[in-house]
């Protein structure tokens, strides 16, 4: 087995636990009792679209690939301070304890 092949089949392997964990990411958003749970869980989706992207850029050798995660990374980043931020004035409205 040459190096390309075992590169194509570990990729392979990366791409089916990402997308599970992707599903069981869906399942927490759906599912989730609270707001929190839910916020945590796209955080979490952000963080496995940087893998896809990350493992496409192994797949494919185009390093191009690690510029758009990065940018995912940052606009996930700053959509879980929103949120965080949205939590926070919904409780505070409210009048409960965050």
């Amino acid at each position: 087995m040459s190096p390309a092949d075992v590169l194509s089949v570990v990729t392979l392997i990366a791409l089916v636990m990402l997308g599970l964990a992707l599903l069981i990411s869906v399942v927490r958003i759906i599912i989730g009792p609270t707001l929190g749970d839910r916020v945590l869980a796209l955080d979490l989706m952000t963080v496995i679209a940087m893998g896809f992207v990350g493992t496409i850029a192994i797949r494919t050798g185009l390093m191009l690939y690690l510029d758009i995660a990065i940018a995912l990374a940052l606009l996930g980043f700053l959509a879980t301070v929103a949120f965080a931020r949205y939590i926070l004035s919904r409780a505070a409205s409210r009048g409960d304890a965050p």
